[in-house]
């Protein structure tokens, strides 16, 4: 199956450093962003935070499970991929953080996941709830989470 991916964009009325301290709280992440079941934490860096995570997402078509890693540029970018072999072939996504000045930031969200093989069929609906629940509502959920309106 073709690679799934994207990235969604939206400026937050909120100052960089709030944003940040939202997506580096990578546990809490399940409260906040939809079809996101859990974040059980398996490492932590040497500053505490989440390194490595055990993931459950509902996908509407299925529960996927997959082991990720995280890597910080404070307070930039977070990035994560799949070090394990999961329900997933490929994962990979980031958060991109720039301030815009005014108490604004521009959050971006990235995506892209090999769902590894699927019937014919159930291709076009797998991609369709990926993009729906996965990607296109991320910046607007953290908006949300900072109490902003994107």
């Amino acid at each position: 199956m073709t690679v799934i991916s994207g990235s969604a964009t939206a400026d937050v009325d909120a100052p960089l450093e709030r944003c940040w301290a939202v997506v580096e709280d990578v546990p809490s992440a399940p409260e906040w962003q939809g079809g996101l079941e859990t974040m059980d934490v398996v490492e932590r860096d040497e500053e505490g935070r989440a390194l490595v995570v055990e993931t459950i997402s509902d996908a509407k078509v299925r529960k996927v499970k997959s082991r990720v890693r995280f890597s910080y540029d404070a307070p930039n970018r977070l990035s994560w991929h799949q070090i394990d072999d999961g329900d997933l072939h490929s994962l990979e996504g980031y958060w991109e953080l720039e301030s815009l000045g005014d108490q604004r930031t521009r959050v971006t969200y990235g995506l892209s996941v090999d769902p590894g093989s699927v019937p014919r069929l159930a291709r076009v609906p797998i991609e369709r709830a990926a993009r729906a629940i996965l990607l296109n509502p991320r910046p607007k959920e953290l908006a949300r989470r900072v109490g902003s309106d994107a």
